[in-house]
């Protein structure tokens, strides 16, 4: 796309957030909504929409090279960012899910699934990409390349042994030369009998011209019979042959070579961009500075003379905390006249009130009960901490870039007009400091000599100490354990201990899984959906990589400080891990029983642990500290036979918890197969979100053999029956999937398939050997999920609408009855 594409697609995208903005409802001046379908409409519909204009204008700040717009971008791509997470709060409170369709908004707005996947702002990853190449070379020097693994040893055979296996191989060798022989005489055999006698030609050009012909048709039909296969799959008649590493066409091919040379255009903006700045200001206070300072001087002289010839003598000029002479000259906005009314109305009526009224009885809890009755149930939108920024980020693109003309700078360069506005204000306000210094010694000293006041000695104003605040959940300091230490070798340390690891490599969107068409329908029905993978890659995305990869979202949204994935074995739990690093950039701290397995022995040792842990985290933000098999930590009785110690961090991990701050990027993530093993209250306290992983679906086992098979080497061909390997697949992970695929598509097998196509039959045995997901698990999952806050309340929600439901049918039979 062309710099006019999207300045095109920011505009229209633009218009949608002033409309969306315009019809935010007030939570002041907003009537409660009883119905909860018809809030959840509202609030699901805003949701859609804020996620189609993250994805523009994401797309808009990935690809724009004017270095002052993206800045503007940036501030609205954030905003929105923000608020479409709040209303992810919202929904979740009024539905008390966390897994939400949207199948019958889609079909109103005319948007397909596709358009509901939550893009990755790659600025997460671009912005601080020198930090994390210096971060992985660092590593890669203190723990080295990969470790091979250790050579089998090799027993020795006799004499004997060896012999037979060399003979055994021999007569195999043999054997397959004889069949191959026997095999060319067959064939030769059969192409006689069906073709009849030879043709011989005596002429060499007949010949030559039947060969021609002969290839040309061999040609034809091939390029033929591809044209339709790129035809049926274009049509998505046949399956795509390659899912997972697809084929890139030339076009698109050249439109990644053209978002690449963009990125670099908009470095090279930007360092031209800074260079300006510096310049542009000093271009000002050389050219407009002295301008500034002799209408500044005259405009304060004249007001001393003012002053003093209305009141008989000179005025007091304003203190540098006070704004110095730009207090004198100040217009207050009619928001700030307004604000100051009110302040002196509301004194006035403190001051009747402490006179004439008698000091007022406080309210009784009978009192405060029944004004809670008499307030209106119902659902209100709550307040949001990124409106503002969004209005300010439209009237900014208002004011400055809807009606600019810019046919002047068709490369998207800087604007030397708009930063010479910016940088006139900051010489302006250095330039007042100055004539404020100067300005101010003067009245001093006409004070003395024509006011005759004596000099006195003006006492520095000392600031107030602040008042010790009430210490309240967090109000515990941190005590330093590593004062006298850099934080590279904090670092280093950790690295060597193994508990700073590389992460996998793995982006979101390789989490493969279906969308769920059912979800809406279901829970029509009052039948609670189970939710598909693409709904936990949402939730993952939305809970963790989009807060740990902004600063500004982060401290303003809703804070999610921890997260616990729940799910058998081989669902992806250790996967997720890996793609919110590799999404965010995020360092990696293993806390795992198992690889804490004889380090830092002892209380003071773990103290000392958890300390530089955290310590290290907060510093490098943002961070990712991971429990693995979280559960036996707060398992009531641990087995003799395991020495991992796993009950170490019950009391210091909550702890060290306390500590963070909405600022801190450092999120904990448990993984847990068997949940259901530790005490619920303690760890439902800990892991603040719980994402319980399901079994995969019909759909997404389609998905997965499909990607899986060309990931591991494999070709998609007709007589591979998919459909057949979905079903009885079903109750197996992805992880018993890829498993599968590992063992049937080995280097021999793969050499092969030009000649032994792949067929279904062959991933049945390996699939036999494996254990798959039973009901009864399943069950367990499911029992020990509405154990949980979210479960406990979502039931007792259930129960309430049931037995409201009951009264009301119990109450219109009664009606019925007296109407007889």
């Amino acid at each position: 796309m062309s710099n006019s594409s999207y300045i095109k697609l920011w505009g229209e995208t633009q218009e949608t957030l002033s409309d969306l903005v315009a019809r935010e409802p007030n939570p002041e001046t907003q009537k409660p909504e009883k119905d909860r379908a018809v809030a959840f409409q509202t609030l699901a519909t805003f949701y859609i929409k804020y996620l189609q204009a993250f994805r523009n204008v994401e797309r808009c700040y990935d690809q724009f090279v004017h270095p002052q717009k993206r800045r503007l971008l940036k501030q609205l791509l954030e905003a929105v960012m923000g608020r479409f997470l709040e209303i992810k709060h919202e929904m979740v409170k009024l539905e008390l899910s966390d897994y939400h369709y949207f199948d019958d908004i889609l079909i109103d707005l005319k948007l397909t699934p596709t358009d509901m996947e939550i893009p990755i702002p790659k600025y997460f990853i671009f912005d601080n990409y020198r930090i994390l190449k210096d971060r992985e070379h660092f590593l890669f020097q203190l723990t080295g390349p990969p470790k091979l693994e250790d050579a089998r040893e090799v027993t020795k055979m006799t004499l004997d042994e060896a012999v037979r296996l060399i003979q055994r191989h021999e007569r195999a060798r043999q054997g397959r030369l004889r069949a191959r022989f026997m095999r060319e005489i067959r064939q030769q055999e059969e192409v006689e009998k069906s073709n009849g006698p030879i043709l011989k030609v005596d002429d060499p050009e007949a010949a030559v011209v039947l060969l021609q012909k002969m290839w040309r048709g061999v040609q034809v039909r091939r390029s033929t019979r591809k044209m339709r296969q790129e035809e049926l799959v274009w049509l998505g008649m046949v399956p795509s042959n390659l899912h997972h590493i697809v084929q890139k066409s030339n076009v698109v091919k050249l439109a990644q070579r053209v978002e690449t040379v963009r990125r670099v255009t908009q470095n090279i903006y930007e360092q031209e961009y800074q260079d300006a700045i510096v310049r542009l200001k000093e271009k000002v206070r050389e050219t407009e500075g002295p301008e500034m300072r002799e209408a500044m001087q005259d405009q304060i002289r004249q007001w001393f003379v003012e002053c003093r010839d209305a009141t008989g003598r000179f005025p007091d000029y304003p203190e540098e905390d006070e704004g110095g002479s730009a207090a004198i000259f100040k217009q207050k906005t009619p928001e700030e006249l307004e604000r100051e009314m009110k302040e002196r109305e509301e004194a006035a009526q403190k001051d009747k009130g402490k006179k004439g009224e008698k000091p007022t009885k406080p309210e009784k809890k009978d009192d405060k009960k029944k004004k809670k009755d008499d307030e209106p149930d119902g659902w209100k939108v709550g307040p949001s901490a990124f409106l503002d920024d969004l209005r300010e980020g439209c009237r900014q693109y208002e004011t400055i870039w809807a009606h600019r003309d810019e046919q002047d700078n068709f490369a998207q360069r800087h604007d030397e007009e708009i930063i010479k506005e910016e940088k006139r204000a900051e010489v302006e306000k250095e330039v007042r400091f100055q004539v404020d210094e100067l300005l101010r010694q003067e009245l001093r000293n006409l004070k003395i000599a024509i006011d005759k006041e004596k000099l006195k000695r003006v006492p520095k104003k000392r600031g107030k100490k602040g008042k010790k605040g009430k210490k309240g959940k967090r109000g515990k300091k941190d005590k330093d354990l590593t004062p006298d230490r850099t934080l590279i070798s904090l670092y280093e340390e950790l690295v060597l201990a193994g508990i700073i690891k590389k992460p996998e490599k793995v982006q979101i969107n390789e989490y493969y899984g279906e969308y769920s068409f059912l979800g809406t329908t279901l829970r029509q029905a009052n039948i609670e959906p189970q939710p598909s993978l693409s709904d936990i890659r949402r939730l993952v995305t939305e809970y963790a990589i989009l807060p740990l990869g902004s600063q500004v979202v982060h401290e303003k949204a809703p804070w999610i400080k921890s997260i616990l994935f729940a799910g058998p074995r081989g669902t992806g739990k250790r996967m997720l891990v890996n793609a919110i690093c590799t999404e965010t950039g995020s360092n990696l701290f293993d806390l795992s029983a198992e690889n804490l397995v004889g380090k830092y022995p002892g209380k003071d040792g773990l103290r000392m642990l958890i300390h530089m842990v955290f310590k290290v985290a907060r510093l490098l933000q943002p961070s990712v500290i991971m429990v693995n098999d979280c559960e036996k930590m707060m398992k009531k009785k641990i087995p003799k036979t395991d020495l991992t110690d796993p009950k170490r961090l019950k009391k210091e991990l909550p702890k060290a918890m306390k500590v963070l701050r909405p600022e801190d990027r450092v999120l904990l993530v448990g993984c847990s197969s068997a949940p259901f093993d530790a005490e619920v209250r303690p760890f439902c306290n800990l892991y603040q979100k719980i994402i319980l992983i399901p079994r995969p679906d019909y759909t997404t086992r389609y998905l997965l053999w499909r990607a899986l098979i060309v990931r591991y080497n494999g070709f998609l061909n007709p007589n591979l029956d998919i459909t057949s390997l979905s079903k009885i697949s079903d109750g197996y992970t992805a992880g018993n999937i890829a498993q599968a695929c590992r063992q049937v598509l080995t280097d021999r097998r793969v050499a092969q398939l030009t000649r032994r196509r792949l067929v279904a039959s062959e991933f049945v045995s390996p699939l036999a050997q494996m254990e798959p997901v039973y009901a009864d698990e399943e069950e367990a999952y499911k029992i020990w999920y509405r154990k949980t806050p979210l479960g406990k309340q979502k039931q007792l929600a259930i129960e309430m609408e049931a037995e409201a439901a009951a009264n009301a049918a119990s109450g219109k039979k009664g009606g019925g009855k007296g109407k007889k």
